[in-house]
């Protein structure tokens, strides 16, 4: 097996939904905390891991992976089994977009460099902030209620957990975190609930990881 090294920060919804996938594969890995709030991601030594200056990356014996999309994606093709993407192709495909809903759609709007372009450089208050969180956040929610409860099964897809649930959840996260009102998304509320349930999830949570505050 090999040798894994996560960068990553212990509140970011990326890092985040990697280490969950990572869990759900059952795979050991080892954790570098990369502190935004400090700019560790701009240290010239992470620059060299990772150009972009972002989170995560993951190292392996076949080289550093880079963007949370593309390192799920290597996961699921380097170690297929338990499978976090349904067999058929029509069904990968919805739980894709899925997946480039909160990825494209609604996490890059109100990650933290976005915030501080908000707050510094277009002197936001923090009540228009928090407009501008809860807007995105739920846009794209409505739109993932919808096929959650056309396609879920107790799970964001089907009954068992999907790339769409590694998604799913560190975005719930992020929602109560900047007390974005969840009460019309039943649906995908419950299905998030029913994943940070299982041990994966759990493991995976913020608070449980060593750079917490």
């Amino acid at each position: 097996m090999n040798d894994l090294l996560l960068h990553g920060y212990w509140r970011s919804g990326t890092s985040y939904r990697t280490r969950i996938a990572l869990n759900l594969k059952g795979l050991f890995y080892q954790h570098k905390p990369v502190d935004l709030r400090k700019g560790e991601q701009h240290d010239p030594r992470y620059l060299v891991q990772n150009p972009q200056g972002l989170v995560p990356a993951l190292e392996t014996d076949d080289g550093i992976l880079t963007q949370s999309g593309a390192i799920l994606e290597w996961l699921e093709e380097k170690y297929p089994d338990p499978p976090l993407l349904p067999r058929d192709a029509t069904d990968r495909a919805v739980v894709r977009a899925m997946c480039g809903i909160i990825a494209c759609d609604i996490h890059p709007l109100n990650n933290l460099r976005i915030l501080k372009a908000l707050r510094h450089d277009l002197g936001a208050s923090q009540d228009q902030v928090n407009t501008w969180i809860a807007r995105w956040i739920s846009e794209g929610f409505t739109a993932l209620e919808a096929m959650v409860a056309r396609h879920g099964a107790g799970f964001a897809f089907g009954d068992a957990p999907t790339l769409a649930d590694c998604h799913l959840v560190p975005q719930v996260y992020s929602a109560e975190r900047f007390n974005v009102d969840l009460s019309p998304f039943p649906t995908l509320w419950a299905a998030a609930e029913k994943a940070r349930a299982l041990s994966a999830f759990e493991q995976a949570d913020p608070k449980r990881q060593p750079d917490a505050d």
